[in-house]
């Protein structure tokens, strides 16, 4: 495909690094020349610097032929601006980050197909967490009905010990899969053979109603989680507070500047508001904190996001949750008293994945500390796949399938299980494997 991005900012480098690797033709536009040549330094691609919603940049990356234009900048009326420069002059699909509610409406009129908004979706992510009261992660598939659980596996889980294949013959009930287990920073895909280890990061597909026996098999206890504290006064921090309140928690929101202090009391009365140092142990100690607490580290700077999140931790708060911009973070956040991680250029280019896996993809899913991907598609009639059992397909070795939903009904499959057309298939997949098992599934 080729694929233009404008802006080159946490979410259009990391896009623009993922699809480069992946060989896609990428051009990026960037109008600050230093981070256009940083970017030029670390992605086989050709970056260009200039104003990414001027017709003549536009034509210089060649809009025209463009399957898709990703328009990511920090302005709202630029990413709009270049969406509809971008569909008058040929590009076939346009994406725009929006964040302001009145701007977004009325954006399809104005040359944007699709608008993502990584910060509501963080938010979103985030209440899903903390009602979840331990998982890592909590992604949801076909309508919400399949949901992928992820999770550091803790000593003397009931899921180690032995292979997957020899825990399934003990189980008369067998409600989920694991997927895949990050492990040393390696991937591994499970099979039968598998066996799960304590510090793996576990990755499990179940339905809605076995979250918590998949929590529970990875040895993650769940917690009942009654107050928030957020430290920063982000946008996001402001959506996640009302959500969490809307859900009846108690919130409070911890900022350091006086000014954001005063506006976020103004609109946000049923917080309470706290200005203060958020990495200062003093200011976090006044909290009482304690295992009903959650402390969510929504700032924009991951540093400080990480030394507030285990300042929190070593003053005895029942679950703490980071955000990162930085996927380098990632690998030194598990194990060290950080129990979930929110990054929202990953889910931006969950997002957007989407429309470069194209065809009857429905949904993708990244992650932090792996490039596999999380796959719901929907099976074509004339597909390999169609009416074969999971034991013919044989599928790449770096491919799993998690769970399908089928007229209504989700479960999780096994061998014998047959896929038919229609069916809307979850599979996680290796990045190299991602193009052979997608085209299994369509015609």
């Amino acid at each position: 495909m080729r694929i233009i991005i404008v802006g080159a900012g946490a979410v259009g480098s990391y896009l623009a690094e993922r699809l480069s690797a992946e060989g896609q033709d990428v051009v990026v536009i960037e109008d600050d020349e230093h981070r256009a040549a940083q970017l030029q330094e670390t992605i086989d691609a050709l970056v260009l610097t200039g104003n990414g919603a001027s017709t003549p940049m536009l034509e210089a990356a060649g809009v025209e032929k463009a399957d898709l234009l990703i328009a990511v900048s920090n302005s709202d009326g630029a990413n709009v601006l270049a969406c509809f420069t971008g569909s008058e002059l040929g590009a076939k699909t346009t994406i725009a980050r929006i964040e302001d509610p009145e701007i977004r409406e009325g954006a399809d009129r104005l040359g944007v197909d699709v608008v993502i908004d990584p910060s509501a979706t963080a938010a979103e992510e985030l209440t899903a967490l903390v009602g979840s009261g331990g998982a890592s992660e909590l992604i949801h598939f076909a309508d919400g009905k399949l949901v992928m659980v992820g999770g550091i596996v803790t000593p003397n889980a009931p899921i180690t010990g032995d292979s997957l294949k020899e825990l399934r013959k003990r189980r008369a009930e067998w409600g989920w899969v694991v997927a895949a287990l990050v492990r040393d920073g390696r991937t591994i895909v499970a099979h039968g053979d598998t066996v799960v280890r304590p510090g793996d990061h576990a990755l499990i597909m179940t339905t809605d109603d076995q979250v918590g026996e998949a929590q529970r098999m990875v040895g993650l206890q769940r917690k009942r989680l009654d107050r928030a504290i957020i430290t920063g006064g982000t946008r996001l921090a402001e959506l996640t507070a009302d959500m969490l309140a809307n859900a009846g928690m108690s919130v409070v929101i911890v900022d350091e500047d006086q000014g954001r202090c005063t506006r976020l009391a103004a609109h946000h009365s049923s917080a309470l508001i706290i200005c203060g140092d958020p990495t200062d142990p003093d200011v976090l100690a006044e909290l009482d904190l304690g295992p009903k607490d959650v402390v969510m580290a929504l700032t924009g700077w991951d540093e400080v996001n990480v030394l507030s999140s285990l300042v929190a931790k070593a003053y005895g708060a029942g679950m703490v949750v980071s955000r990162f911009n930085r996927i380098a973070y990632v690998g030194l956040l598990s194990g060290v008293g950080i129990d979930a991680a929110i990054s929202s250029r990953l889910l931006a280019a969950s997002a957007i994945l989407r429309f470069v896996r194209q065809g009857a993809v429905e949904q993708v899913a990244t992650f932090s500390d792996t490039d596999a991907e999380a796959i719901e598609i929907e099976v074509q009639e004339g597909s390999v796949a169609a009416d074969k059992s999971l034991l013919e397909l044989a599928l790449p070795v770096g491919v799993i399938i998690g769970g399908i939903s089928r007229n209504g009904t989700t479960f999780v499959p096994d061998g014998s299980t047959v896929i038919r057309v229609g069916d809307h298939i979850i599979f996680f997949s290796l990045l190299r494997d991602i193009d052979e098992s997608s085209a299994m599934f369509t015609a």
